[in-house]
């Protein structure tokens, strides 16, 4: 499997902010933030599969493009997997005729653009011996992270979350894993409203990577274009055994 970043920044504003998107190999995003929009549209036709982490705009935004500018290229639907109340979140506030159309009925109900698959935490979806399992998240909406496996190795995203036990008993237990992206949002001076966002600062950083006991290579994403500097400072001076590192968008994860 081959992961591509799309978009891992906090905010927009320059060539290397783009909001958290992945290319799963050549046919699945792992969210839709800003980031699709710098694939061609070559590369749009060939994407079948959304896997979406949680309704937020900086994660969902680029589904009305990407169905708006390929849709008609397409031989069949693309599937948003979702948790039901992130679908029903996108019926009632996205693809609602009054933001945007509902390309679940164009361009008709029988043959439409776009189709949802409610998804639930601990579900694994195999796609031609891919599996994706759907990993617990806790955040201001319902949401959920990402475990990514090939058999030979595999990748958690975490999504946006704060404070998660429950991710660490299954992240715990895995015997191939080779990367971690995990969350940042925050620097450690706007704690309070780390935690009034469900997003983790450095210092809670430090307390949930205490919880990690894998030898694995860890990411940062959601850094916030104007603190990248400080929160990562802060992130380097942690007493961790892991030393967690920027993603960047067009970095490449094989595993």
């Amino acid at each position: 499997m081959r992961l591509r970043v799309l978009g891992c920044s906090g905010g927009i504003g320059g060539q290397q902010n783009r909001t958290t998107a992945f290319l799963l190999d050549d046919d699945i995003l792992i969210d839709a933030g800003t980031g699709v929009g710098d694939l061609s549209l070559a590369e749009l036709t060939r994407v079948d599969h959304i896997f979406v982490t949680h309704s937020h705009l900086d994660h969902v935004n680029s589904i009305a493009f990407f169905v708006d500018s390929v849709g008609a290229l397409r031989p069949k639907p693309v599937t948003v997997y979702a948790l039901a109340e992130t679908i029903a979140i996108l019926k009632r506030s996205l693809f609602n005729w009054d933001i945007w159309p509902d390309f679940t009925v164009i361009p008709t109900a029988e043959e439409p653009w776009l189709r949802y698959e409610a998804i639930e935490v601990g579900q694994v979806i195999d796609l031609g011996g891919r599996q994706i399992t759907v990993l617990p998240a806790v955040h201001t909406v319902p949401a959920v992270g990402y475990l990514l496996d090939s058999g030979r190795g595999s990748l958690v995203f975490t999504g946006d979350t704060g404070p998660n036990d429950a991710l660490w008993v299954v992240v715990n237990a895995l015997k191939n894993l080779k990367f971690l992206i995990i969350e940042t949002a925050f620097s450690d001076k706007d704690r309070r409203l780390a935690e009034l966002a469900m997003h983790l600062c450095p210092a809670m950083l430090g307390e949930e990577l205490e919880k990690f006991t894998l030898e694995a290579e860890v990411y940062i994403t959601h850094l916030k274009p104007s603190e990248i500097e400080l929160t990562m400072q802060e992130i380097e001076e942690l007493a961790v055994k892991s030393r967690p590192l920027p993603l960047h968008n067009n970095q490449v994860f094989e595993f």
